[in-house]
């Protein structure tokens, strides 16, 4: 959703909230695509600063179904996270790039919310999304689930001193 900035301009520390929906179904990211499952309206307090400035601060909460880091199965994470920006509209695209702010979330006098939403989500986002603590994962050789059944691979750990021996009796079975 777009909200149009320029009636905050009209009076220095004029002041507006907005209670805008985040369109966004699926969360677009570096490690991948993530279902939105639950999502609040996002609550947004803006303020002029005066002199083409704006203090934006407000909260988000939503679930994004991300796979878990062992397994692979959806989990459920409920996010809630506070907005704090200054947007600075005197400086031109090239300034914000010098910057290294690029506010891709905001274009002329349109704040896009579900991009500014997505900025935030990168930062918020867990380290290591498990979907229980004691999560077995999956068997590095056949891919089974050992949280759902079981497998029948070999987990036996040999030495690595025994490796060459090892190789050696295989050549002895393709015989």
């Amino acid at each position: 959703m777009l909200i149009n900035l320029s009636e905050l301009f009209t009076l220095e520390g004029k002041e507006k909230t907005y209670t805008p929906d985040i369109e966004m179904d699926i969360y677009h990211c570096p490690n991948g695509d993530y279902e939105v499952a639950s999502k609040d309206k996002v609550v947004l307090r803006i303020m002029n600063l005066g002199d083409r400035k704006l203090e934006v601060e407000g909260k988000a909460k939503l679930t994004l179904k991300v796979p878990c880091d062992r397994c692979l199965d959806p989990v459920e994470v409920p996010l809630e996270f506070d907005i704090i920006r200054t947007l600075d509209l005197n400086e031109s695209e090239e300034e914000r790039v010098e910057d290294l702010d690029e506010q891709p979330y905001l274009s002329g006098y349109n704040l896009d919310v579900d991009q500014l939403v997505c900025d935030e989500l990168i930062l918020n986002l867990p380290m290591k999304i498990l979907c229980s603590e004691d999560c077995k994962g999956i068997c590095n050789r056949c891919g089974t689930n050992l949280n759902h059944e079981t497998c029948d691979c070999d987990t036996r750990s040999l030495d690595p001193r025994m490796a060459v021996i090892q190789d050696i009796f295989k050549q002895f079975k393709e015989v």
